[in-house]
């Protein structure tokens, strides 16, 4: 497969299902220099599309990304039914937090076409597909055009977990809510990187993670100080964290820097019938790594490093 130049800013289609750490990986990859922010797809999942895409077109507004193509997606998983992450994200899917009205359009055409447009009107080995939510959208482009398949660079999602789960036991939230979809995702063949729980859960935003946004003291840094809290108390009253875990804009440090996160090469399947482990992603472990494996799996993170970008971000847009 052809590649990019590695100079140049990486060509990225953010999915996402905003979500307040969906929030920051758009303010991620809306300011870093080395991101390229092609276009904005959404996905119900922490709330339902019609929710979720507000808050894109919302965030979008206050960050100042306004020229971005932003299409909605689908409303429901492949066969189902509709999970959402109220729990967590409330209501609106960012309770705490202040938005301005959009002031983008929504891309008259449907997320799965504008995915498909995106990466058609590259050149093969340009455009990175970085799903942040359930991967829905992702599986129905490459079953609508399976051509898009040889053409992505790689796909690059938050999801899963290889030793953890936070929706059951052993499931992610994400690849829960539509596991046929994600099974379509890692089957598919292109190169796939899994940037799951086990990275994740180390992106803290520790009060001193808030101290650093909130010293920038600027309309977009309030914002991720509201985000900041609003998740850390969620987090904290629901699954016990002392601060909330970012997870949505690990994905796009990867891309920024692979060198932030540490992976390694890895057989990966999706279960689909288990009684208590449906959702369960099932990273083969054994033995030395595989060569010829085109699926990755996140081990580990550089937190510092990352904590670095996110709060470049936001001073750059303050």
């Amino acid at each position: 497969m052809a590649t990019a130049a590695p100079s140049s800013p990486r060509k990225i289609l953010l999915d996402a299902d905003p979500g307040h750490d969906d929030a920051v990986a758009l303010l991620l990859a809306h300011a870093n220099p080395r991101i390229d922010l092609l276009a904005v797809t959404t996905i119900g999942g922490n709330q339902t599309l019609e929710k979720v895409t507000r808050n894109a077109l919302g965030v979008l507004t206050l960050l100042g990304a306004t020229d971005l193509p932003v299409a909605a997606g689908c409303t429901r998983p492949l066969v189902r039914p509709v999970r959402v992450a109220a729990d967590i994200h409330g209501e609106s899917g960012l309770d705490g937090v202040d938005l301005p009205s959009p002031g983008i359009a929504l891309d008259p055409r449907h997320a799965v076409d504008l995915i498909i447009d995106t990466v058609m009107a590259h050149a093969p080995g340009e455009v990175t597909l970085v799903p942040t939510g359930p991967l829905t959208n992702i599986a129905l482009a490459a079953r609508k055009e399976p051509a898009i398949v040889e053409r992505v660079r790689e796909v690059v999602l938050m999801g899963g977990g290889v030793h953890e789960g936070n929706a059951t036991p052993v499931a992610e939230f994400n690849i829960l809510c539509d596991p046929e979809a994600a099974a379509i995702v890692f089957d598919a063949g292109w190169d796939v990187v899994m940037v799951g729980l086990d990275v994740t859960h180390q992106a803290l935003a520790t009060p001193e993670v808030a101290a650093r946004v909130g010293e920038l003291d600027s309309p977009v840094s309030r914002f991720v100080g509201q985000l900041i809290e609003a998740f850390g108390r969620a987090y904290r009253d629901v699954q016990g964290f002392d601060a909330p875990p970012v997870h949505d804009p690990c994905a796009v440090a990867y891309v920024i820097d692979p060198a932030i996160v540490a992976t390694r090469r890895a057989g990966l399947t999706v279960e689909l019938a288990g009684g208590h482990t449906t959702g369960m992603t099932v990273a083969d472990l054994r033995g030395p790594e595989p060569t010829d494996c085109h699926t990755r799996v996140g081990v580990g993170l550089d937190v510092e490093r990352f904590w670095d970008l996110v709060v470049d971000a936001v001073r750059r847009l303050s």
